[in-house]
């Protein structure tokens, strides 16, 4: 009845002319009561305690409700961050692997492109280029070699034994000599086949297959011009020394022997040799084919090494008055 009676007051209040207004506060709302009920002062004490206690639960309520809500929206959006970031550095791991496939490609094809498949040595394009390179612009050291290294008859053990044996020989040399390299040192290989590179262009030593059976290669940093043969020496001993049976039981009758050629070359200024390096690169080379050509007729000795020297942009041959005083090759 309490109930029916507040609610017909509240439908009079609010449609009366004149009525008071609905009660919008709690404040309001008790003086509503007191003044509209006129309920004796227990029961209206009672009723207002009851209208409070109902009031603050539902605060209470809406409250924990709302913090709820947030909470769940601040997880799912945690929630929903966390998955983007997921997807994201997956992504960006998927883009780094297929970056660093497509590097690893670059690298292995540029790598392949300078290298013999045989030997793995540097083919002879590539050493062109870092000679030219070198002579262009090395400003070290005073002397630097140029040889040549040819397997002895080569010919014979391809026609007498078969090419595979000719073909391990090849392998078995190339290995030979980069075993006695020095730790700068860089051999190359085969004028139109493809170069294996140990070192940069500014390497200490550097070796190229210059055809089938023949190696090339550069020192370019030499105090002492004998150096370069003593260098020539190594190559030479280490392919006498090796037991050529573990290739093949046949080459015991007839075991592989080198033939070198070497040129060496006083650097001088390198202003001198800047604009003329592409001509002395491949003049150094002729030079040092015709020196192995001359050692492979005479028997007697397996590396022939001439000392030379560049005057008015030209390779002349170097006597020994010739021999230039110490001097800094930059001055």
């Amino acid at each position: 009845m309490a109930e029916r009676l507040v609610q017909g007051q509240f439908t009079r209040a609010g449609k009366g002319p004149g009525s008071d207004a609905v009660p919008q506060t709690r404040n309001e709302l008790q003086v509503w009561v007191h003044e509209h009920l006129k309920l004796p002062a227990p029961i209206e004490t009672a009723l207002l305690a009851a209208i409070d206690a109902v009031f603050t639960r539902h605060e209470r309520l809406w409250q924990e409700s709302k913090q709820e809500a947030i909470q769940a929206l601040s997880a799912g959006f945690a929630d929903k961050m966390a998955r983007v970031q997921t997807e994201l550095s997956a992504k960006d791991a998927t883009v780094n692997s297929i970056s660093r496939y497509f590097e690893a490609l670059v690298a292995d094809l540029t790598d392949k492109s300078h290298r013999d498949p045989k030997t793995k040595l540097m083919n002879f394009g590539r050493f062109t280029e870092q000679l030219e390179s070198f002579l262009a612009l090395e400003q070290r050291g005073r002397w630097c070699a140029v040889g040549l290294v040819d397997i002895t008859g080569f010919k014979w053990y391809n026609d007498a034994l078969g090419h595979a044996v000719g073909d391990r020989i090849i392998e078995r040399v190339a290995m030979l000599l980069r075993e006695q390299v020095r730790s700068d040192d860089l051999l190359a290989q085969e004028r139109g086949a493809h170069f294996a590179q140990d070192r940069g262009p500014r390497s200490k030593d550097l070796h190229a297959r210059f055809g089938g059976d023949e190696f090339c290669f550069l020192i370019p940093d030499l105090a002492e011009c004998h150096e370069a043969h003593s260098i020539g020496e190594r190559f030479r001993e280490a392919v006498e020394r090796y037991d050529w049976t573990q290739e093949d039981v046949r080459l015991a009758v007839q075991p592989v022997r080198v033939d070198v050629g070497v040129v060496c070359l006083w650097l001088g200024r390198v202003a001198e040799r800047r604009f003329v390096a592409r001509r002395l690169a491949a003049d150094l080379i002729q030079r040092a084919d015709k020196l192995m050509y001359e050692a492979k007729g005479e028997r007697s000795s397996h590396i022939h090494l001439v000392r030379a020297q560049l005057a008015e942009g030209e390779v002349i041959d170097m006597l020994d008055e010739d021999a230039p005083a110490v001097e800094d090759p930059q001055g």
